[in-house]
């Protein structure tokens, strides 16, 4: 168990007993409503199916699931509340192929950092069909379902959409006042409550107040904490007629303890130069290596307006407009960089010995505004059945980060000192240690992209056997970056780019690159029976440069230098899907191509950079969502995935060497998932595994894995178990138990190979759901 050793939980525990003092006020007001007036009561004709989806909530998808030709998963609440899932990165546990990473040496990317079918994604995240940008861990509590799309997906969101997206979709008034709410207490002094109070006004409005509040420590280690609180108001006007209009906002506050990791020594993989080092023992995996000065403050709010008009004939119009701002700042503590990160002081006594440190400091901030106009109708041309959609979007979106610097340096002719960043004993650090705080060096990026977009997506329906579908979204995107950038020198510097400055001196920057994007998507469907289908489909998608950050380079070698051509990927995708047992089961399979291309890559025959290197991943997906009966249910998936690197070269001019790589990163070649749960009376037991098979680190050809740190991470298994009890209509209580058999895994490793993060030891969350 975690141990907490610094500031108090002064916001996060003032919303909790607010939160929990409104509970009983929410219920009276609920009991009073229902004496005042009775609401309409609703029959269903179908069977609700707790896990299984069978559309998407994104208009821009004209059919239902089993009909639409693309790799498209739905995580619904009900699976994320079983598993006591509070994160997305926790959620998304539930398909296969998407792994996490962590940053560079001793640095920690911002917020959800993630890859999926070989390809970076966490800057492909969207809110209700708009980009976020947030640099936050995302929370689920304001979530009604996660929906993962798969494969290039230009056509459906525009730039950099190599490997798809996750669209998060927001819980909104009903006209349904059913009220829920939650307080869960775990290991590492946890404590986790939500609510979501839903009220109908009258016959056609409702407003709705989801919360959120947490705090305590992290399984496994000392010092690293969590805490936060959320809230997120909406009301809605017009609920059951043809004009509906919703306003709904998000404010988060997250005010962290961040992890830097622990040194990999010991493990397996691990290598040194020092035969002692190497027979070094593992490091406790609760030591904290950081500072009490390290911290991580997350702010993030969200304001939206959306309207919905529906014109007639199956013609619905919608308009949603949204404002969002975030600032992360954070200092961080990592461990382990470089190629001696730790010194054995005697040899012969590891008490001795110790370990690099290094400070991050982030100062971040992200900016959006966006209006998307979308058009849904149906109609006939010729005999044949038309399901269109097509739209506008509009948007401007920024992020500026300030840049710090921790070694003895003049700028601009103002002197710096050296900032204390002492070693720690390897196997004792000392939490108490004093840590200096990385300095502004009055460098920064401040980059922004104006994008606007017209989307069309139409089915045709040749007969009921048959259908037709194809997408194309054309943009402009105009992107610039101004800043500051600090002028250095030596093997590894900058000096070059930056003809007329001296080292040590601030370079101003402007950069500018636009484009027009033409990304399409076509499908062909057949369905040999009504309750499935069999489907081949081709989509493109563009990643032109500085489109993750809008931050453009100068540097010959980097993918973001100004006036790139985007980067061009293209996928074929062969599956099918079927509607099993009276379509409470959803079953799917697809085979997969995607091949990205135009890669800077460099060519040592003219020692210059150029566009010419590729990344081909392929592979099968399998998964089978829904009940097997009344009180059965089930989320499995399968993902078998290999990766290429073609003609992929870089080159280090501190080395003075080309390496070739031949792989991709974090992209283990076999992936499974799977939850099942049972109901029998008034209990409820579940459980789920999960695999992942190796993730490789070292992707350079040639080198040799026996003197290599850190090749890869091995590939492990997690148990996890879940057992509930309903006392009541009002009241269930439920026990989640994680990582069952205490397996010790890595869960992320740096790329330099010397620091990582291990997976959650066993540990364990009781919940209380309560609905009034």
């Amino acid at each position: 168990m975690a141990t907490i050793r610094s500031r108090k939980h002064a916001n996060a525990s003032h919303l909790l007993a607010l939160v929990a003092a409104a509970l009983p006020v929410a219920a009276q007001a609920q009991e009073a409503a229902k004496e005042a007036s009775l609401p309409a009561m609703t029959v269903k004709a179908t069977v609700d199916v707790p896990f299984k989806a069978e559309t998407s909530a994104n208009p821009k998808f004209t059919q239902k699931l089993v009909d639409t030709p693309q790799t498209v998963q739905v995580i619904k609440k009900e699976i994320i509340q079983e598993q006591g899932a509070a994160s997305l990165m926790e959620a998304l546990r539930n398909t296969p192929g998407i792994t996490m990473q962590l940053g560079e040496n001793g640095n920690t990317a911002a917020g959800d950092t993630f890859m999926m079918r070989g390809f970076s994604t966490e800057s492909a995240t969207f809110v209700d069909g708009i980009r976020d940008v947030s640099p936050i861990a995302r929370d689920v509590f304001n979530l009604d379902q996660i929906e993962v799309v798969k494969g290039p997906a230009g056509a459906d969101i525009g730039r950099g959409a190599a490997s798809g997206y996750i669209n998060l979709i927001s819980k909104l008034p009903t006209r349904d006042s059913v009220n829920a709410a939650s307080v869960a207490v775990g290991t590492a002094n946890k404590l986790r409550t939500t609510a979501d109070i839903n009220q109908a006004i009258g016959e056609t409005a409702a407003v709705r107040l989801n919360v959120m509040a947490q705090q305590g420590g992290v399984d496994g280690r000392n010092v690293v904490e969590n805490q936060g609180y959320a809230i997120a108001p909406a009301f809605a006007l017009g609920l059951g007629t043809p004009t509906r209009f919703y306003f709904y906002s998000q404010h988060v506050r997250q005010d962290n303890i961040p992890d830097g990791g622990i040194p990999t020594v010991g493990m397996a993989g691990f290598y040194d130069a020092s035969a002692a080092i190497r027979q070094g023992g593992k490091v406790n995996r609760e030591n904290f290596y950081g500072s009490p000065s390290d911290y991580e403050k997350v702010q993030s709010d969200m304001v939206t307006a959306k309207i919905e008009h529906d014109l007639g004939n199956g013609t619905t119009i919608r308009n949603i407009t949204r404002y969002g701002k975030s600032t992360l700042g954070r200092v961080l503590t990592g461990v382990a960089s470089g190629s001696t990160p730790i010194t054995a002081v005697n040899a012969n006594d590891p008490s001795t010995w110790t370990v690099n440190r290094t400070r991050q400091r982030i100062d971040q901030t992200n900016e959006i505004l966006a209006n998307q106009t979308n058009l849904t109708t149906k109609f006939k041309t010729a005999g044949l059945e038309h399901d269109l959609s097509a739209g506008v979007e509009l948007m401007y979106e920024r992020q500026k980060n300030l840049s710090f610097g921790t070694t003895a340096q003049t700028i601009n002719g103002k002197s710096y000192a050296a900032v204390a960043i002492p070693s720690a004993n390897l196997y004792g650090p000392n939490t108490g240690d004093t840590l200096g705080v990385p300095y502004a060096t009055g460098a920064y990026t401040d980059g922004q992209t104006l994008t606007s977009a017209f989307y069309v997506f139409d089915t045709l329906k040749l007969n009921e056997a048959f259908q037709l579908s194809g997408g194309l979204r054309y943009e402009h995107y105009n992107t610039s970056t101004d800043g500051r950038t600090l002028v250095t020198s030596g093997s590894s510097g900058n000096i070059a780019n930056y003809p007329g400055y001296s080292a040590g001196q601030l370079a101003p920057d402007s950069l500018k690159d636009s484009g027009n994007l033409l990304s399409w998507k076509v499908g062909a469907l057949y369905k040999p029976a009504e309750n499935g289908s069999i489907y081949a489909a081709y989509a493109t998608s563009y990643t032109p440069p500085g489109s993750a950050n809008f931050a453009l380079a100068v540097s010959s070698s980097s993918s973001s230098r100004a006036g790139l051509d985007p980067q061009e990927t293209k996928n074929i995708e062969l599956g099918t899907k079927w509607e099993l047992l009276n379509k409470r089961l959803n079953l799917n399979a697809a085979v997969y191509r995607t091949e990205n291309d135009k890669q800077v890559s460099y060519n040592a025959l003219d020692a210059s950079y150029s566009q010419f290197g590729k990344t081909r991943v392929q592979g099968v997906e399998l998964s089978a969502v829904g009940q097997l009966t009344n009180f059965w249910q089930l989320s499995a998936g399968i993902a078998k995935m290999s990766t290429k690197a073609i003609d992929n070269y870089s080159f280090s001019s501190s080395s003075n060497a080309t390496t070739q790589s031949s792989g991709v990163r974090w992209s283990p070649d076999l992936t499974a998932t799977l939850w099942s749960s049972y109901t029998l009376g008034d209990f409820t037991l579940g459980g789920g595994v999960r695999y992942v098979s190796d993730q490789k680190r070292l992707v350079a050809a040639g080198q040799s894995e026996a003197t290599t740190n850190m090749p890869k991470i091995p590939s492990y298994w997690v148990t996890d178990m879940m057992a509930a009890y309903a006392v009541s209509k009002q009241l269930n209580l439920r026990l989640n138990v994680y990582n069952l058999f205490d397996k010790e895994y890595i869960s992320t490793l740096n790329n330099g190979g010397g620091r990582m993060t291990l997976g959650q030891p066993r540990s364990a969350m009781l919940t209380a759901n309560f609905q009034f």
